[in-house]
């Protein structure tokens, strides 16, 4: 085992990674969460810092209740891959024409689609949409109303911040397609909803961090949450389905000879019924993703470092969990003030993607170095294949 144990005195913590590189925010807030009564254990990330209320790159394992703020407000965010047959040989010298293509096909930032997209006439390979849509009837009443035409409109849209769609490039020269979103602005507003619905609970008057409010089971505010975090999952997983068949319709455009494997999908932000050291949990992971033996996954660099794909190992001291991505090292607000967009251009050279100052905040540096990350969880995932990007799209 690779991980070290943090003393909080109450529920264990294990470390996967640098204790000393932790910062101290995001250590104070894995002790405040491992003080709740309901916690079994807590599993720390290597890409691990501080969020709101519980730390990105955790997983929080519950006996009978789960904290809204521990899942986080993009529920369901998460990534979706495919191998396709193409290689480097078959890509054109210039690139920037086939990134133009997909941002205008698939919708950026705060962007949607003019009217929503068909998906019954697109070949998402997924099925039961009339179900659920009809599941916005059953959704908290204020924040359905305001949300339902904006949600479909934004079904197949990317969103921002570190939200991006990439074509890579595996080490065998395979063209890969990657995405990384989640469920845009109805996802975001069901999750504020119940992380303020939750602070209002008398049983969360005295914990250490208002932000780890939690529901309790068998409570009406419990099953109002997991119905909406189960839905907004669903939207999430439909919308990367839907931009994925988007992207391959611009792929087959210009290269009708390519073919498409399975696409591996998993979330990062989401919450699951599993069984852990022979208890039912609800086990909450924000910023990592599910490594049972044999699950697939996807660990994303930055604009300008390795993405893996992954194969899980099962490791139980982590509760089948590995991370998510490289993690930043530093803020949003602290990467402007340090970077250029010169910066930028000289650390994304190479790849076919916006150099402005408008993402500067997503600059490699600002990230951990991912070769670190994947060494620190050696014993949580396999890689199965190493990939560079070459096309980066960001809102």
């Amino acid at each position: 085992m690779s991980f070290t144990t943090l003393d909080a005195g109450a529920a264990p913590i294990r470390l996967w990674g640098d204790a000393e590189a932790v910062e101290p925010q995001a250590r104070g807030q894995l002790y405040n969460i491992a003080k709740l009564p309901w916690v079994h254990g807590v599993a720390v990330m290597p890409d691990v810092h501080y969020g709101i209320g519980a730390t990105v790159g955790s997983v929080i394992a519950m006996r009978g209740a789960v904290s809204p703020a521990a899942v986080g407000v993009d529920i369901g965010c998460g990534m979706t891959a495919q191998r396709t047959s193409l290689t480097a040989a078959d890509l054109p010298e210039d690139l920037s024409r086939l990134r133009s293509a997909i941002e205008a096909a698939i919708p950026v930032g705060h962007a949607m689609h003019e009217t929503a997209v068909d998906v019954k006439r697109l070949p998402t390979g997924l099925h039961g949409w009339d179900e659920f849509w009809s599941g916005f009837n059953e959704l908290t009443g204020p924040v359905a109303r305001r949300t339902e035409a904006k949600a479909m409109k934004q079904l197949g849209t990317l969103g921002g911040g570190n939200h991006f769609i990439e074509v890579c490039l595996a080490d065998d020269d395979r063209v890969w397609l990657m995405l990384h979103s989640g469920s845009r602005y109805v996802g975001n507003a069901l999750a504020k909803h119940h992380i303020e619905r939750a602070k209002s609970l008398p049983h969360n008057t005295d914990l250490p961090d208002p932000d780890l409010a939690v529901f309790v089971a068998d409570t009406p505010q419990m099953e109002a949450y997991r119905r909406d975090l189960y839905w907004a999952q669903d939207y999430a997983r439909r919308n990367r389905a839907v931009m994925m068949a988007l992207l391959r319709r611009i792929m087959l455009k210009r290269f009708p000879q390519a073919r498409f494997e399975a696409e591996i999908s998993a979330h990062h932000n989401y919450v699951s019924e599993e069984t852990h050291d022979g208890q039912d949990l609800l086990v909450t992971r924000k910023g990592a993703i599910r490594a049972g033996k044999g699950d697939m996954g996807i660990i994303p660099g930055s604009m300008g470092a390795s993405s893996f794909i992954v194969r899980g190992l099962g490791n139980t001291a982590s509760f089948e969990s590995a991370s998510h991505g490289a993690g930043r090292k530093m803020s949003r607000n602290a990467a402007k003030r340090r970077f250029t967009a010169a910066d930028l251009a000289a650390q994304t050279r190479g790849v076919e993607c916006r150099k402005d100052s408008g993402v500067v905040d997503e600059i490699p540096a600002a990230y951990k170095d991912i070769e670190e990350v994947m060494a620190a969880q050696a014993d949580l995932v396999a890689i199965e294949a190493r990939l560079r990007q070459i096309i980066c799209v960001k809102g």
